[in-house]
């Protein structure tokens, strides 16, 4: 007897994991977004729906439910935008080029198109406003004690996403041995687990060196959590803050790290909102500027395919700012 739809759906899923070894938050996403697939059959009364009767009016049908989800029945509530219907869309042609792959008759993949969605637009920093942005996390850096073992964790943070144009996951992820300082370049896994190397600058590296220096600790994280000073009380009942550093060699999550890099942004007096990513966008946007092709800078990022990092090209075609220099009189 054929599986039904909703039955081939976790042998995809165990599919992704164990024949593409794809990562967990990939795995995630598609069971998420299928998941999503599997309550609209329900709700069409098509459980037992086979493969062979999947077809393009019932995905329009799907998608058509999918725009209307969570339809706003006041202004604050939100429907899923253009761009997450996509991603729906997507899982389920990749669902259906798996049944396809393993000869299971079905609707083809490539009959159902993407939604048009407007072209990605990039914040990113000028020099300006990173010079403000490193000031403000070096103030504290000659302070004793945790509060300048956090400051030169912080500025290092900053000035490795600069220098390297790491995502947020994989800084967070780094390992201390796994940081060549000397010879100022390491190997990153991001996304789809795709090795890269990464470079840093002398500047970077120096100061990572520096506050590598001043741990005491021999945990492997590279950027750990430094609880802030307990305050106490001396015998005469002052309150007094202890300069003790304990360290539990904690991981700094994703989260903390975005708010670490918001919080001297703020006080740098951006009004932008800035992110670990938002510095991502400002290393390629700069090394674009400063005359780097377009295909070392897709290398450098680790972006699978060159039309994501043409992004970049909106905000930094030298070409045209030379063409408006010479004819705009």
């Amino acid at each position: 007897m054929q599986k039904t739809v909703k039955e081939l759906i976790q042998d995809f899923l165990d599919y992704c994991e164990i024949t593409k070894n794809q990562s967990p938050k990939t795995i995630e996403n598609y069971k998420h977004y299928l998941g999503r697939f599997a309550e609209f059959l329900d709700s069409k009364n098509s459980s037992d729906l086979t493969p062979k009767e999947l077809d393009l009016q019932l995905v329009n049908s799907y998608r058509l439910y999918l725009n209307r989800l969570n339809q706003p029945k006041t202004l604050s509530a939100k429907t899923l935008s253009a761009k997450t219907q996509n991603y729906h869309v997507i899982a389920l042609r990749a669902f259906l080029k798996y049944m396809t792959k393993n000869d299971i008759e079905t609707l083809s993949p490539e009959k159902i198109e993407l939604s048009k969605i407007p072209e990605r637009t990039i914040e990113a920093l000028s020099k300006e406003e990173l010079d403000r942005l490193f000031e403000c996390a070096r103030e504290n850096i000659n302070a004793e004690g945790a509060d300048g073992l956090r400051s030169a964790r912080d500025i290092s943070i900053l000035e490795t996403l600069y220098s390297t144009g790491l995502r947020v996951s994989e800084l967070a992820n780094l390992d201390r041995p796994q940081v060549d300082l000397d010879r100022r370049e390491f190997m990153v896994r991001g996304k789809g687990r795709k090795p890269r190397i990464v470079f840093l600058s002398e500047h970077a590296a120096e100061i990572i060196r520096n506050y590598i220096h001043r741990r005491a600790d021999n945990f492997d994280p590279l950027f750990i959590s430094i609880p802030k000073p307990k305050k106490t009380r001396d015998s005469s009942g002052q309150s007094i803050t202890s300069q003790n550093i304990l360290i539990d060699g904690k991981r700094l999550s994703t989260v903390s790290i975005e708010k670490i890099v918001s919080k001297y942004a703020r006080l740098a007096g951006i009004i932008k909102k800035v992110t670990p990513h938002v510095l991502r966008h400002s290393f390629a946007t700069q090394l674009l500027i400063n005359g780097a092709d377009i295909r070392s800078v897709q290398e450098l990022l680790g972006h699978s395919s060159i039309t994501t990092t043409q992004i970049y090209t909106h905000v930094t075609n030298k070409a045209l700012r030379e063409i408006h220099e010479k004819f705009h009189k």
